[in-house]
C-alpha cells in the first residue's frame, strides 16, 4: 500500500474512534447541568433544563428547584371577601401552602415513590412538611387555651394542601432513617421534631436508633441520659446511660458530673421527706462521682451532708 493511502486510512480509523459531540465532550448530562444551575441560584433555568424528565433523580432536582423558588415566594393570601359577609359567617382562610411548596412536594413524593432509597429526596420532602406540621400543632395548642378578656378574636387557621400531619412527618423521618442506616441527618431531625411536639415515645425511639449508629462514643449516651432525666423524668434510667458513657471514656467528667447531679437530687428529695438514712445512701453514691470538691457538685454535696448530719447529730462525712 502506498504511503499516502496508508496515512488516509489511519485518519479514517481515528475519526471512527473519536468521541461524538461538539468539542469531543460527549452528550450533555441534563441532571449535572440542572445541579449546577441550582448551585448558581437559578431554579427556573434548572426546571427548564429538566422539563419532561420523570425519573426519580430528575424529580428530586425538580423538587429542590421548586423548594428554592418557595423560599422567596410571597405567603399565600385568603381569597377576597364578598361585598357583604353573611351574618355568622367566618372569614375565608388563607391556604397553608405556597403553590411552589405544593409543586416541590409533588415532585419529591414521586421521586421517593419511584426510588425509596433516595434519602436526600425524603429529607427534602420532610423539611417542607415539618414546619407546617409544627405550625398546625401550635395553632391547636393555642386554640385550647382560654382567651384573655378583651383579646382580639384569632383569625382563621390556614387550610388545605398536602398531608402535613405530625404522624406523616414522623413516618417520613423513620423511612429516611431506614433508607440511610449509617447516617445521622434523619435521626437528628426525627429527635428535634418529636421533642418539639412532646412526642416522647418517638423521641425515645430516635435516640435509641442514634445509639445503634454511634455505639463507641460517649456523646450519644450523654444525650440520651439527658433526655431520660429531663423529659422522661426517669433518673435511674439516665444513670444507666451516663454509666454507659463512662464505659467508653472512663475519665469523662461530664458523665460523672451528671451522675452526681442525679444522686444529689435524689438525696435532696429524701431529705425533704425526712428520709435521712436513704438520703445518706444517695450522698454516698454521689461522692463516688465527685472528683473536685470545688465543683458545683462538690459544694452541693457538702451542703446536703451538713444538713443531714445536723439532723442526725454526727459530723459530716469527708471525701
Amino acid at each position: 500500500m502506498r504511503p499516502g493511502r496508508l496515512a488516509g486510512l489511519v485518519l479514517v480509523l481515528a475519526g471512527c474512534q473519536a468521541p461524538s459531540g461538539g468539542g469531543g465532550g460527549g452528550a450533555p448530562d441534563p441532571l449535572a447541568e440542572a445541579r449546577e444551575l441550582l448551585e448558581q441560584g437559578q431554579p427556573d433555568a434548572a426546571l427548564a433544563r429538566l422539563q419532561g424528565a420523570s425519573d426519580p433523580d430528575a424529580l428530586f432536582l425538580q423538587g429542590q428547584a421548586w423548594a428554592k423558588k418557595a423560599e422567596t415566594a410571597p405567603l399565600p393570601t385568603a381569597p377576597p371577601l364578598p361585598t357583604q359577609l353573611p351574618r355568622g359567617a367566618t372569614r375565608p382562610a388563607a391556604p397553608r401552602f405556597k403553590n411552589e411548596e405544593i409543586q416541590a412536594i409533588d415532585c419529591l413524593e414521586r421521586a421517593v415513590s419511584g426510588k425509596p432509597e433516595l434519602t436526600a429526596a425524603r429529607l427534602a420532602l420532610v423539611s417542607l412538611l415539618a414546619p407546617h406540621a409544627l405550625a398546625s400543632h401550635q395553632e391547636r395548642q393555642l386554640a385550647r387555651r382560654p382567651r384573655r378578656r378583651g383579646a382580639p378574636e384569632p383569625g382563621p387557621r390556614p387550610v388545605g394542601g398536602p398531608d402535613a400531619s405530625p404522624e406523616r412527618v414522623l413516618r417520613e423521618y423513620r423511612l429516611a432513617a431506614q433508607a440511610d442506616p449509617s447516617g445521622r441527618e434523619a435521626i437528628e431531625g426525627w429527635i428535634l421534631f418529636a421533642e418539639s411536639l412532646g412526642r416522647l415515645d418517638e423521641a425515645d425511639a430516635a435516640y435509641q436508633e442514634l445509639l445503634k449508629r454511634e455505639r463507641e462514643k460517649p456523646e450519644p449516651f450523654l444525650r440520651y441520659g439527658d433526655f431520660l432525666r429531663g423529659s422522661r423524668k426517669d433518673p435511674q434510667a439516665a444513670i444507666a446511660q451516663y454509666s454507659q458513657a463512662l464505659i467508653w471514656r472512663p475519665d469523662d467528667e461530664r458523665a460523672k458530673a451528671r451522675i452526681a447531679d442525679v444522686y444529689l437530687g435524689m438525696a435532696a428529695d429524701h431529705i425533704a421527706e425526712r428520709q435521712y438514712a436513704t438520703a445518706e445512701a444517695r450522698l454516698k453514691d454521689a461522692r463516688r462521682y465527685v472528683s473536685d470538691a470545688s465543683s458545683p457538685q462538690g459544694r452541693r454535696l457538702r451542703e446536703l451532708q451538713t444538713e443531714v448530719q445536723q439532723v442526725r447529730g454526727r459530723p459530716p462525712a469527708k471525701y
